[in-house]
């Protein structure tokens, strides 16, 4: 009596620090991420501030455009950007409207962030448009200062003469102005897509909540890491980056968050302690989310290899993204469950019921993947094989994709002034005015370079940087450096630096046109060995897509060997592995097939950056292979227990809703890219959504059990399992 009285208040002892710490630990956990979140939430609207759009900022050092690029600030002393105002008439200018247009010029200095040495307008040969160079400071804010000079030249041009604003200053600010709806639209649209699904898939008010919170802390925090290690420039970030990092933390910290609610709502139907329930879903969730995020990572750090920054920088900040979100779906989103409980779930709680959990024996009774699983067992080898005939045939579009680049004026969707403009410019001035190719020669082969310029079809005129002239340049011919001003007034002496001058070859072509970078490789080539230098918009643009090729040939072969070692230490397996990668590689393909059959037929897209393939290929490939691991897992994890056939049908009908479930959600959030007017992104997201739809629906729910279901247990080869040894 006196041991059972003695022992009794223990009990209770003992229980009441159980609960103050079943509530203290997850309060205190959902209190560190609630203050990371507070400070990286108002970092949101201050991602500009520390990121850049400047194509030739994430060009290889080692670039030839990349060394022109640093070398011009030294020639003219600035590094702004360059703006071209074009005016055109309805009819020819009179000299009245000419003057209008002078002093509309002469005053655009007076607009903030508008550089003081404008040229003057120069008059067409057809007299029916006038251009102007002014400068804008790169200090400036891009957008604004445009937009202001746009409305201060066309409020001050004459009557009958339109305004346009074009060069490298207005495609900036047309990419600026498309960025723009990143923090706002997009964050909206993804959050509000992947809501609506929750909704559907719980039938709860609460529990999308709590999931949503999961993915929005951890964006949060990946957001207040990358922005000050962006600060610190560690990082290079831009609004592209900005941008999948955003999509790809909220896709990725929600199907983490889902396969951990379903793994919670298995327990929940067998035990009644929320605690004991929450822990078992973190033993059953741990394995395949760090796989799953560690595939992910280890794809994008392949990016690392890139010569562009762009693609390698990606890598770095869209890892730190999957590793919060990883991080909060096993820490956070544990925590919010542990103190909700069942109450997640309302108002369709699971109920408690050990009996139907022992009598399924981890097998629903009855379902739509039930039934697959059962048609999947009479019918494999068929399902697989004319799985795999439909997937070839789409894939087969894949040589129509035309993955070498787009011209500048094409990156932006919808309306552009600047596009306008330099139509306009086109047709009243040679098509390279205001972006000429820059080429840096030795002082002594100034005359032997121009002539090599003048002799190419592509060039229209040269001139040479040279200070004491009024305009900064002076014309080069085939006599020489020209004068500038007064009948016989004196050449300008070119500006010297490190005996070296810098020459302007003004092409015929638009700078960003297929012609252009054609003429850039021609005097490239024409240069060679001589130690002259060429660079400028055009040469940019053709380094950049040089590396973009060069990257996808290097990276994707890298990306499946490690995404394939990975598997392999996952699943003791090498058989397995490799058919696993077949499958996701094949899906890839099948996507960038229809993708390219819809881009063409339906769009009428003028082409794809080379960086596409390479980004899908990423996204494909490690978030494809996240589903085969959910499932995989799981099957291994059956087939320990059941045999693998059973382990199979088993696997199939119990991941089916939660990875179908993830699929959407993350198909869902990519294709909310395409709110943004930027093609590349719009490319990007419909190729990575219809692709995980693709893996989702097809790959992951028939072909892959279909094709390890006949094999059967040999599928596990080389380990004891696929001896029937467990």
């Amino acid at each position: 009596m006196p041991r059972t009285t003695a022992s009794a208040p223990r009990t209770r002892t003992r229980v009441r620090k159980h609960s103050w710490a079943r509530v203290l630990l997850p309060v205190a956990l959902i209190l560190v991420w609630l203050t990371a979140a507070s400070f990286g939430g108002p970092l949101f609207g201050k991602v500009d501030e520390v990121s850049s759009n400047d194509q030739t900022s994430y060009l290889p050092e080692s670039a030839e455009a990349t060394e022109v690029q640093q070398l011009l600030g030294e020639f003219n002393d600035t590094d702004a950007i360059p703006a071209i105002a074009v005016f055109v008439g309805d009819e020819e200018l009179t000299q009245a409207q000419l003057d209008e247009i002078s002093d509309a010029v002469v005053d655009a200095p007076e607009i903030e962030g508008v550089g003081a040495e404008v040229s003057p307008a120069l008059v067409s040969e057809d007299g029916m448009a006038a251009q102007a160079f002014i400068p804008v400071l790169s200090e400036a804010d891009l957008g604004e200062t445009v937009s202001a000079l746009e409305t201060e030249l066309s409020d001050a041009a004459p009557a009958g003469v339109t305004v346009f604003i074009t060069g490298p200053a207005g495609f900036s600010a047309d990419l600026v102005a498309g960025f723009a709806g990143i923090d706002g639209l997009l964050l909206g649209v993804a959050l509000l897509a992947v809501l609506v699904i929750l909704v559907l898939v719980y039938r709860s008010l609460l529990l999308p909540v709590v999931v949503l919170a999961t993915s929005l802390f951890a964006l949060c925090v990946a957001l207040l890491t990358v922005w000050w290690l962006a600060k610190a420039e560690i990082l290079l970030l831009s609004g592209q980056t900005q941008g999948i990092l955003f999509i790809l933390v909220i896709g990725a910290a929600t199907d983490y968050a889902l396969l951990f609610v379903a793994r919670f709502r298995e327990e929940l139907r067998a035990t009644k302690d929320t605690g004991a329930a929450v822990l078992g879903a973190w033993k059953g969730s741990f394995e395949p989310i760090l796989a799953s995020g560690g595939t992910v990572i280890a794809g994008l750090l392949c990016l690392l290899l890139s010569d562009l920054k762009s693609n390698s920088t990606l890598g770095p900040v869209a890892s730190i993204g999957i590793v919060f979100a990883m991080l909060s779906a096993l820490t956070l989103l544990p925590a919010l469950l542990l103190l909700f409980g069942r109450a997640a779930f309302w108002p369709r709680r699971p109920a408690f019921e050990p009996e139907v959990v022992a009598a399924e024996n981890g097998m629903p009774a009855q379902g739509l993947w039930t039934r697959l699983a059962g048609l999947i067992s009479r019918r494999p080898r068929v399902i697989w094989i004319v799985t795999t005939l439909v997937l070839l045939a789409g894939a087969a579009g894949v040589t129509q994709l035309n993955a070498s680049g787009v011209p500048q004026s094409a990156l932006v969707l919808g309306s552009s002034q600047a596009r306008d403009g330099q139509e306009a410019l086109g047709e009243h001035f040679p098509g390279g005015s205001g972006s000429p190719a820059y080429v840096v020669v030795p002082e002594d082969a100034l005359q032997d370079a121009a002539d090599v310029l003048l002799a190419n079809s592509g060039v229209e005129s040269v001139s040479v940087t040279a200070a004491d002239s009024p305009s900064g340049t002076a014309p080069v011919t085939e006599d020489g450096i020209q004068p500038v001003g007064a009948p016989g007034a004196p050449a300008p002496d070119p500006t010297v630096v490190d005996g070296d001058v810098l020459l302007q070859a003004t092409l015929t072509d638009a700078a960003d046109s297929d012609a252009a970078a054609a003429t850039v490789r021609e005097l490239r080539d024409e240069f060679d060995g001589t130690g002259a230098l060429v660079g400028g918009v055009t040469a940019t643009a053709v380094d950049t897509n040089d590396a973009s090729i060069h990257d996808r040939t290097l990276i994707i072969p890298v990306i499946l060997v490690v995404i394939m070692l990975i598997l392999m230490l996952l699943l003791r397996s090498i058989l397995a592995p490799v058919l696993l990668i077949l499958t996701t590689v094949l899906s890839f393909g099948t996507a960038m097939g229809v993708s390219a059959l819809v881009f063409n037929g339906i769009f009428h897209f003028p082409g794809a950056d080379p960086a596409v393939p390479l980004y899908g290929f990423v996204f494909l490939v490690a978030l494809g292979i996240d589903y085969n691991i959910f499932l995989m897992t799981r099957v291994r994890e059956e087939s320990l227990k059941h045999g693998t056939r059973e382990g199979i049908l088993r696997g199939l009908a119990i991941t089916g809703g939660v990875i179908t479930s993830a699929g959407l959600v993350l198909a869902a959030t990519f294709a909310a890219l395409s709110v943004i007017p930027i093609l590349f992104l719009v490319q990007l997201a419909f190729i990575v959504a219809f692709g995980v739809l693709l893996d989702t629906f097809v790959v992951r729910s028939l072909l892959v059990p279909a094709l390890t279901y006949d094999i059967g247990r040999a599928i596990w080869w080389p380990s004891r399992l696929s001896r029937g040894e467990r």
